[in-house]
Order: structure tokens, then C-alpha cells, then sequence
């Protein structure tokens, strides 16, 4: 009795009466009540596992440690259960415990309870089923009858936590994982973390629906690969058909590692956010009217007269328009972006709008609001992934606040086409701006703060070009995700002219892998305090880490010629949006931030000497001599000019390896 308490999580069996509350199975009354478990908060889940069930097992220990936890705690006997399946429910007497299995020997109750989806479940059929089991059923199928005495609360609980764990937490390759490391930190602590993240709705539904399809690839493949396995070990001959398993068992093994390791990021609720899932957004776009005209959509609560000479005036006014307008009145912004065809303009009269859904543009529109952006506020309210998505071809949002409430997903997803953003105010309740794949965005005298993960993210080849924006008071300023994957394409960053300060860590982070030479360059660089743009051995993730921000590990400026020519070279491929502040910089006086830009730029060509010459060995081992001249000359487009970082809790740049 003192091992039972000593092992109970949940209180005393000394203390009369059950603490645990009853429930109606599946709202079935012909079946008794039974122990309410199902509804356990995380920590005592959490407790459970670490302090009574698994500790510091490895995962190979997980049947032998939850065995010797049920021998302290389960009734042997004298307890009834529900035994539940797919197809029917019946009332079972437990009779003995088989732990070392985890299984509870049973008979059936009297009187006979059966429920099933068909009449065929009769008490002889059941018997005879019970029979061919051994009447052992596992305890994961047995939900326990509802005792008020207290006496089988413990017996209940213990149930549940080895069901739950079954269920929700255990993978069927996890006893092949490499033995040497706590099994309870590796891996049930993070599942745990993430399946109470997703019933508390604090993970988007994409990253959910993604996390169960790779979960059920990954237990697909694995059911192929134990056949494949257990067909070559029961074969003893050389033969040509036991060569090809073993290949393909090769193969099975590698995507399931792939699979694998996948599964662990969305687990991490570190990595979780950052490496994200590539969401493909569903939006179809209507296009042109049948007729190819446009309309202009003014949005207002409320229309005086004085507003509409003004809307007239200054922007309705044919005359300034060229062509006449046809114009639609709405009350909210959302059902005025939901009316809109390709190359419709959205007029939001200044007002405090609340609107409860997701703002879908998948057509080239204009969002402007008519005022400074404190005047036009766009509020989301309620539960739900998303803000904003937009996949047209060419939109743009301007002199509009932004309010997020409630949210698991970030303010605004550019997921297709070209978005800009232009003197808006975002205020962000989890992530910011998110830059997909393939997508672009242009965000321009814009003002971000409040993101519980990065203000801006951008995903490998993307193009994201930043303005003279505030972003500020986020957890990171900007996160540049890892793109030096061979099947990536590198971003095209620009950053003029930004302030990026009093994030919780760094201004600028770029996620990238762990690579095996990067303790060896890394001590190389500090050994020969050589420029960077001479270095030979440092890996791609370690140039972009000093291109980004050079005077970070050298000082002294790189001598390129007439100390100009790396920088016009680079010029000619910038946007011209921003050719005019690069000029503006350069009839300034130099100080020592500009300094450091410039010299940003000279490293460009040493990063895309670099990329080139990793390129072309890899091609050369696999024997390709001559390859496309585009795919030849891909780099790492970058443009960092008079941008200040102040405040920032870890600094202006990091670098996240995995």
C-alpha cells in the first residue's frame, strides 16, 4: 500500500470517496458510467510520465518501465471496464493483470452488454472471440467503469495514461531509435507539448493537417520497410530478388529518416516556427469582368456629405481618373475584397472596423485607406489561422492599420505574386509578415510590432524588399529561413534604410544548418583575421552570416580596384525603386555604417564566386561538365544600406544552426 501512494500523482487511496469525475460513454445509457480521464491538463499528464511512469528510461525500457509503474498501481481484479473497438462495445470483468504485456485478463459481466453497429456480436460470438484472444485484451481498450468508493481511481488513471500514450505519443519505430538518450526529453515531452498546442488552437490548421499526413506516411513506409526487412532475414541465399529488396529497403530507410526528421521540427516547439510548412493556399482567382470593366469600392460605416465631396474630389474626380468610374458602396472591407475582380481599387473611409474572417485576394486589387493609418483600423476578432493571404499577381495595401487578435498564423501571408505594402501599421499577435516561396514583397514606410515569432519571414526564393520600415517589439526583427538546401533557391533580400530595434533577440537571424567545417572556418577566421572575401574554406552559411553583417568579424575595408566597381557592378541589378536611395546615401557623407554597407556589396562577388565554385564540384562529382548558365549563376542578392539596429536583446545579427 505505501508503494501505491508513494507512486500516485493524484492523491491518496487513504482519502474516502473518488476525486475523479463520471461521464455517460458516448452518451450510451444502456452501458454504466464511467471515470471521466480524458480531460487531464498537460502538467499532470507531464508528471505522470516524468516523475512515475517513464523517468529517465530509454526508449527500448518504455514496455518494462510502464509494466513495473502498473504493478504499483492497477487493481489486479475486481474491477469492470467498457472493452471498446471499431465496431462494438461490451461490458468486461477484469479478472488479472498481465503487466509485463500490459494486458488485463477478462470475462465477460453479467448481465451480457453488448453494443454494435450489427447483430452478429451475440454472446456466443463474444465468448469465442474472447476465447481466441485468451481472454487478454489490452488496456488501452478498456475504458474503466466509474466507482465512487475512490478505491479504482488509481487503477482509472493509470489506464488512461497508458492509452494516451499509445495513442498520442508512442511511434512504432521509436524503439529503434538510437538508445543513448533520455527517452522522455527526446521525445515524449515535445509530442506532448505539441498535441496540447493543437487542441488549445495555437498551431495553424495547415501545420496540423501537414504534421498527420507525414505521421501517416511515415507509418506507411515503415509497415513496408519491417516486410521488406523481415523478407531478407528469413531468406538464406544470394539471389538476385533478395539484391533488389535490400536496395529497396534502402531506399524505404531513407525516406523514412526524411519523414522522420521532418516530424521532430514540428515537434520542436523551437523549430516549430521557424522552419514553418510550405501552405498552398487554395485561392482561385476570378479575373477580369465579363465585360473588362473596373470598379472602384468605397468602404465606410456611415456616409456624410462632407465625406463624399471630399471622396469626390480628391479621389473620385473623373478628371484626375481620366475615364469614368463605376463605384460600389460597402459597409465593411471585407465584403468589399470579397466583391472584387482583377484591377478593382478598395477606398476604406477612415473608421474602427472589426470584421470576423480571412481577407483572400487572389486577383491584382488596391487596398487604400483614405487618411493616416491610425484613422483606418482594420480589427481581426475571433479564433482563426489567418488575416490576410494574398496570392494576385500584383496587389497592394496602403495607409491601413492592421489589428490581429486571437491568432495562430501571422497578419499577412504572401504565398503567390507581388504584394506591397506601403505606410501601413501592423500590429501582430503571433508571427508578422510571412514571404513564401516564389513570392514577393514590397513593404515600404511600414511600421511592425507585436509579433510573438519574427516580424518579417522569408522563405528561400523569395524576394522581399524593405523601405524605411519600423519593425520593433517583436521576438526576432526578421528571420531569413534556411536556404542553403540543394533543392532551395537563394532570397532576394534588400534592406534600405530601416530601424529595427527593441526585439527580444536579434534584429536580423538567419536559420541555416550545422555544418562540419563551420568550427573549423570559424577558428581559422579568428586565427588569420583574413577579410572574408578572401577566404577560401568558409561554408556558404558562414559567408552570407558576414555579408549580411561584415563588421561583425573584420574591420578593416576590402580594396576592390578603384573601390568602386564591385558596388556599380552590383547596383545594376537592383530594383530601380531603390537605385534613387542608394544615390541619396552616396552624396552623404560616409560614416562608419555606410562603410559597412558598401563593403557588404564587395563581398557579394566573393559569395557568388563561392556558391559558383560549390556548384560546379558538385556537379563535376556527379559527372556533369557543362551545366545552364543560369543555374551557374545563381547568388545571394543583397542589399543592406543605412538600416540601424538599435536595442535589439541578443544584437543586430544571429545565426539559429540546427
Amino acid at each position: 500500500q505505501e508503494d501505491d501512494d508513494s507512486c500516485s500523482d493524484y492523491g491518496s487511496r487513504e482519502k474516502p470517496g473518488t476525486a475523479l469525475g463520471r461521464t455517460v460513454p458516448d452518451g450510451n445509457v444502456l452501458f454504466p458510467d464511467i471515470f471521466h480521464t480524458e480531460h487531464l491538463l498537460f502538467y499532470e499528464r507531464f508528471k505522470a510520465y516524468q516523475d512515475y511512469i517513464l523517468a529517465d528510461c530509454k526508449a527500448s525500457e518504455v514496455k518494462e518501465f510502464t509494466a513495473e509503474y502498473l504493478e504499483k498501481v492497477l487493481e489486479p481484479s475486481g474491477w469492470q471496464a467498457i472493452w471498446r473497438t471499431n465496431v462494438f462495445e461490451v461490458l468486461v470483468e477484469v479478472v488479472d493483470v498481465e503487466y509485463s504485456a500490459l494486458k488485463a485478463v477478462v470475462q465477460l459481466s453479467e448481465p451480457f452488454l453488448c453494443d454494435s453497429r450489427d447483430s452478429t456480436f451475440t454472446l456466443e460470438c463474444m465468448q469465442e472471440l474472447l476465447e481466441l484472444k485468451e481472454r487478454q485484451l489490452p488496456l488501452q481498450e478498456l475504458w474503466v467503469v466509474y466507482d465512487e468508493s475512490g478505491e479504482f481511481d488509481q487503477t482509472a488513471l493509470a489506464v488512461e495514461h497508458v492509452r494516451f500514450f499509445y495513442q498520442c505519443i508512442w511511434r512504432t519505430w521509436d524503439e529503434e531509435e538510437e538508445d543513448d538518450f533520455d527517452y522522455f526529453v527526446r521525445c515524449v515531452e515535445p509530442r506532448l507539448r505539441l498535441h496540447y498546442d493543437i487542441i488549445e488552437h495555437r498551431v495553424p490548421s495547415g501545420l496540423v493537417a501537414d504534421y498527420q499526413n507525414l505521421l501517416s506516411q511515415c507509418e506507411e513506409l515503415y509497415r513496408k520497410f519491417i516486410n521488406v526487412r523481415n523478407s531478407i532475414s528469413s531468406s538464406d541465399s544470394d539471389s538476385e530478388v533478395e539484391n533488389v529488396s535490400m536496395v529497396e529497403g534502402l531506399k524505404l530507410y531513407e525516406e523514412i529518416e526524411h519523414l522522420k526528421q521532418k516530424l521532430k521540427l514540428i515537434e520542436n516547439p523551437l523549430l516549430r516556427y521557424v522552419f514553418g510548412y510550405q501552405k498552398h493556399s487554395g485561392l482561385q482567382a476570378k479575373g477580369l469582368r465579363p465585360m473588362g470593366t473596373k470598379v472602384t469600392h468605397v468602404v465606410s460605416s456611415t456616409m456624410m456629405a462632407s465625406l463624399l465631396q471630399s471622396l469626390i474630389r480628391d479621389k473620385l474626380c473623373p478628371e484626375s481618373c481620366g475615364e469614368e468610374l463605376e463605384i460600389q458602396f460597402h459597409n465593411d472591407p471585407l465584403t468589399a475584397v470579397n466583391a472584387c475582380y482583377e484591377g478593382d481599387r478598395v477606398i476604406i473611409c477612415p473608421g474602427h472596423y472589426v470584421v470576423d474572417g480571412v481577407f483572400c485576394i487572389a486577383d491584382s486589387v488596391e487596398l487604400e485607406g483614405y487618411g493616416l493609418p491610425d484613422d483606418i483600423v482594420i480589427e481581426k476578432r475571433g479564433k482563426g489561422d489567418n488575416f490576410v493571404d494574398c496570392t494576385g499577381a500584383n496587389i497592394k495595401l496602403s495607409s491601413l492599420k492592421l489589428v490581429q487578435h486571437d491568432a495562430v498564423e501571422g497578419i499577412l501571408n504572401v504565398h503567390h505574386g507581388k504584394t506591397t505594402l506601403e505606410n501601413c501599421v501592423l500590429q501582430c499577435e503571433t508571427t508578422g509578415i510571412t514571404v513564401r516561396t516564389s513570392a514577393e514583397l514590397l513593404m515600404k514606410k511600414s511600421d511592425l510590432y507585436g509579433a510573438k515569432g519574427a516580424g518579417v519571414e522569408i522563405y528561400p526564393g523569395s524576394i522581399c524588399t524593405l523601405l524605411d520600415n519600423g519593425i520593433h517589439h517583436c521576438k526576432e526583427g526578421i528571420l531569413i529561413k534556411n536556404f542553403l538546401d540543394e533543392h532551395y533557391d537563394i532570397p532576394k533580400i534588400t534592406m534600405v534604410n530601416n530601424m529595427i530595434h527593441n526585439n527580444e533577440g536579434y534584429g536580423v537571424v538567419l536559420v541555416r544548418p550545422t555544418m562540419p567545417s563551420d568550427v573549423k572556418d570559424a577558428s581559422a577566421e579568428r586565427t588569420k583575421g583574413e577579410n572574408v572575401q578572401t577566404e577560401e574554406n568558409l561554408s556558404p552559411g558562414l559567408l552570407i552570416t558576414f555579408l549580411l553583417f561584415p563588421d561583425l568579424g573584420n574591420t578593416e575595408p576590402t580594396q576592390s580596384g578603384d573601390g568602386t566597381a564591385c558596388v556599380e557592378g552590383f547596383r545594376q541589378g537592383l530594383p530601380e525603386c531603390i537605385t534613387d536611395e542608394l544615390e541619396l546615401y552616396e552624396q552623404a557623407e560616409f560614416s562608419e555604417q555606410t562603410e559597412g554597407n558598401y563593403e557588404i556589396a564587395n563581398e557579394l562577388g566573393a559569395t557568388s564566386a563561392k556558391k559558383s565554385q560549390m556548384l560546379k564540384k558538385r556537379l563535376s562529382e556527379l559527372g556533369i561538365t557543362e551545366a545552364d548558365d543560369n543555374l551557374m549563376s545563381q547568388e545571394m542578392f543583397v542589399s543592406i544600406v543605412g538600416n540601424q539596429f538599435k536595442w535589439n536583446g541578443k544584437g543586430s545579427f544571429g545565426t539559429f544552426l540546427f
